[in-house]
């Protein structure tokens, strides 16, 4: 496939500014989208974002096309769409972007956590979108990036390999052929379902969260998260939910990762058990903890990210207590409901789905008729 050259990038948070910048700087034409005009004004105002980075590689300043709050302006040329939001605004994209897409577009979820791809799939069709649209995902965002100002950002280090997957994944080949020659880091996810049950942060970020929350109220965050926050007792509760997330991967017919394999693949670390593999990862040490628990970590990594993985395990059988004990702390925490605002399968039209009916709906794209 032709690799594109009109890229629009939704979003303009750390990571958002930082891949527009990125794409300019590989003489792509990028549009930025951000729904609050406000947020981006200057960076309409000095035409694009500057972008360092502390590792060798690509920087200088990204000149943009445009910057919009209009997605119809945002959509209305774009070959590749990078969705670069948080998880919980993936609906409201896919309700804005559904009356402006067009056949042969290509829209990446950076990254869909889990069932991303599938619920921005089931919003489009109830929008009645006929574009003929290629959704895809990734596992991860493929940069450790933070902003330095309003039209700043800055790259920290860039993963090695981005798991993708496209919905179905039968069209996984053609979306990885169209973005090789920007981000040839990005491989085959397999498919949807391998990405979103291979989400570690669902694992490690709200029950590290939750499990230190009066240490992080009492010290605002002032302790190493991993290191600190990583007791054996802790290490224990990660490894009984990250036993739940790969039982449930196998009851669909899906081999995740264990955690300590994805610190081995991710950061080429080993340990005899997890606690000890998540010390002996030296990039964790410096890393403090969240300031706060009105945090992504439990707003976000809850709802779209366990809830999904608990739904499915009790769709199909699987023991999840661990997950939906940490869901209820969570819901008690942030005094709300979580199984009601996430991703349940009801959600996202895949509830009466059994298993080789999902598998070959995110493998072939082709639905169950009932």
């Amino acid at each position: 496939m032709k690799s594109p050259t009109k890229y629009t990038v939704i979003g303009a948070g750390h990571g958002g500014k930082t891949m527009a910048a990125y794409l300019a700087l590989q003489g792509k034409e990028v549009t930025l989208f951000n729904r609050t005009y406000e947020h981006v004004k200057m960076i309409a105002a000095r035409g694009g974002i500057e972008l360092e980075r502390d590792e060798s590689g690509v920087r200088g300043f990204g000149k943009l096309a445009q910057v919009t709050s209009d997605m119809q302006v945002a959509l209305a040329d774009a070959q590749m769409i990078m969705v670069v939001v948080p998880s919980s605004a993936h609906r409201d994209i896919a309700n804005l972007a559904s009356p402006h897409l067009k056949d042969g577009q290509i829209l990446i979820l950076n990254p869909g956590r889990t069932c991303g791809a599938i619920e921005f799939c089931h919003v489009l069709e109830a929008c009645g979108c006929t574009a003929d649209v290629t959704i895809a995902e990734t596992e991860t965002f493929i940069y450790a990036s933070r902003s330095d100002g309003p039209a700043q950002a800055r790259i920290f280090r860039t993963k090695n390999a981005v798991p993708l997957a496209a919905l179905p994944a039968n069209r996984t080949q053609r979306v990885l052929d169209a973005i090789n020659d920007v981000y040839p880091e990005f491989i085959d996810g397999i498919n949807v379902l391998n990405t979103g049950l291979n989400n570690m942060g669902a694992i490690f970020h709200p029950a590290l969260t939750i499990l230190n929350a009066g240490r992080i109220e009492s010290t605002l965050g002032d302790f190493q998260f991993y290191i600190d926050g990583v007791t054996p007792s802790v290490a224990r509760v990660l490894e009984a939910l990250d036993r739940e997330r790969v039982t449930v991967a196998a009851s669909i017919g899906i081999r995740a990762r264990t955690a300590r394999e994805w610190l081995t693949a991710a950061y080429n670390v080993t340990g005899g058990d997890l606690l000890e593999a998540i010390h002996n990862q030296a990039g964790y040490y410096g890393i403090n903890a969240p300031s706060t628990l009105n945090h992504r970590y439990i707003f976000e990594d809850i709802p779209m990210s366990l809830v999904p993985m608990a739904s499915l395990g009790k769709s199909f059988g699987v023991s999840v207590r661990g997950m939906d004990s940490l869901i209820r702390l969570a819901c008690i925490i942030h005094q709300t409901d979580y199984w009601r605002r996430g991703r349940t399968l009801k959600k996202l039209g895949i509830a009466d789905f059994s298993s080789i009916e999902l598998l070959r709906y995110v493998n072939e794209g082709i639905k169950p008729e009932y």
